[in-house]
């Protein structure tokens, strides 16, 4: 009786769209670790140490270029560069930048690490956003642009999300509709998502602002690994349930 009534109570709170109560520490702490490290650096603006106005860019380039990916230093195989795709998963360019990408984090976050467990979920997270960063800079290899943000590790959680929740409902916001809330089930909502990166990758040029790219070979690899490590074992999402808002 009592896992029937935590069923009820759970799809409850997912069709109202409230906060799920399913534990996800290791995607709080992802979340906490990139608005820290945000908050400190010279993205933020709210260290004076980095100098405020003109003065501000240059630290933000010098910041942005010791931590972020730069796909012609990485491609050289130097120690220091080839840590850099991890490093640049916890730094964001702006605040826009950080909360677009935790937002996304923190609605297909919880449900697939519980469906996966943390320690999975931090390999996870961890590799496919490597493996992204590494995508993006082989086919860009003379870019000297920086990459920074956490995007290439949250495109594959949700690519794995839509392989393991396909039929989980997403609300979205359709700017072409007024940005009026709609609520589709994953597989209709992800890889529409998916499409429009990869349409915005191909007719990007010389390294994009937003690397889409890292995008899709993000959404890829995230997708394959679930499919390969759970294939055959997924639990369907209940069809009235909120993957998030």
């Amino acid at each position: 009786m009592t896992g029937d009534r935590n069923a009820v109570v759970r799809r409850t709170l997912g069709a109202l769209g409230a906060v799920r109560t399913t534990p996800a520490p290791v995607t709080g702490a992802l979340i906490a670790a990139c608005c820290l490290i945000f908050a400190i650096g010279p993205a933020s603006g709210l260290d004076p140490a980095y100098g405020t106005g003109s003065a501000l860019l240059p630290a933000q380039r010098a910041y942005f270029r010791h931590w972020g990916v730069v796909p012609a230093e990485l491609l050289t195989g130097a120690p220091r560069a080839l840590l850099t795709p991890v490093t640049a998963l916890f730094v964001h360019g702006s605040w826009v930048h950080l909360l677009g990408n935790m937002l996304f984090l923190y609605v297909f976050g919880a449900m697939t690490e519980e469906r996966m467990g943390g320690v999975q979920f931090t390999l996870f997270y961890a590799g496919c956003g490597y493996l992204a960063l590494l995508g993006y800079a082989a086919a860009n290899a003379a870019s000297g642009q920086t990459l920074v943000g956490a995007s290439g590790a949250i495109s594959a959680v949700l690519g794995a999300f839509l392989y393991l929740f396909p039929r989980a409902r997403v609300t979205s916001l359709f700017p072409f509709l007024f940005f009026l809330p709609l609520r589709f089930p994953a597989w209709v909502v992800l890889p529409f998502w998916a499409a429009l990166q990869w349409l915005a990758a191909g007719r990007a040029a010389q390294g994009p602002g937003v690397a889409y790219l890292a995008h899709v070979v993000g959404f890829a690899l995230g997708f394959a690994f679930a499919w390969v490590r759970f294939g055959g074992r997924t639990r369907a999402c209940p069809a009235g349930q909120a993957a998030g808002e």
